[in-house]
């Protein structure tokens, strides 16, 4: 994906050597080439705007005073600032703004280059902890030479049968057998959705439909809870969940 840009700068040459850097560089796309902050400031707030590569002394608006206004955006719709100034006593103002970097005109491709590297390597990282983990509603299970993906909800409750558990699945659906123990599986699924009510019972929780204080009912099915269950089940209903 390539970042979109803004170069801003009052100077032409100093804007043509701007657009030109960005257009010869293969992670970057010149979004908007401006001479002026107001003009800058419009494609901004449009939050097409990854990256600004933008001047400090400007007429209008300096380059710290439009920093100062971008960072009063949402964090989402915020572009990362560099700033290119041929005055180095800006570079700890820059810096105070939350530039990510600071170009010392004259500067040259490889000067250019390490700025727009630094900000790819700000906004990737961003951008991966900003992504929700994908949490899998599924699970896989073993059954005789093959696995078979089964999806939470459609599991009603699932037996133990010595060395095997059985899988019982809503709408009439064959129970599937797979080698594997009660206490793995409880650990493999989520204990939002699942509980253990007996030494040969898991159940899902968003099936039950009535319970008393020795069983549940699940659909048609009435399944014992075990004393040892018991309490676990009661705080899970005292939290207000069933």
């Amino acid at each position: 994906m390539k970042l979109k840009c803004l170069a801003l700068d009052d100077e032409p040459l100093a804007l043509a050597l701007l657009d030109d850097f960005i257009q010869k560089t293969p992670f970057l796309e010149l979004q908007a080439s401006c001479d002026s902050p107001v003009e800058a400031l419009k494609h901004i707030h449009e939050g097409n705007i990854d990256v600004i590569f933008s001047d400090i002394e400007m007429n209008d608006l300096s380059g710290l005073e439009l920093a100062r206004i971008i960072a009063g955006m949402e964090k989402e719709k915020r572009p990362v600032l560099i700033f290119s100034t041929a005055y180095d006593q800006y570079a700890l103002q820059g810096y105070k703004v939350d530039a990510v970097d600071y170009l010392l005109k004259p500067f040259s491709y490889e000067d250019f280059l390490k700025a727009a590297n630094k900000a790819r390597s700000i906004i990737d990282r961003s951008s991966s902890q900003s992504v929700p983990e994908k949490k899998e509603d599924y699970i896989l299970f073993k059954v005789e030479y093959q696995y078979v993906k089964v999806f939470y909800n459609e599991i009603i409750y699932i037996e133990g049968l010595k060395d095997y558990v059985k899988i019982h699945r809503e709408g009439g659906k064959k129970p599937l057998l797979s080698l594997t123990s009660m206490k793995s599986l409880e650990e493999r699924l989520p204990e939002n959705s699942f509980m253990r009510i007996h030494r040969s019972y898991i159940i899902n929780l968003d099936k039950i439909s009535s319970l008393d204080k020795s069983s549940v009912q699940l659909e048609e099915i009435s399944l014992p809870v075990s004393d040892s269950y018991k309490d676990k089940l009661q705080d899970y209903l005292h939290r207000g969940m069933v």
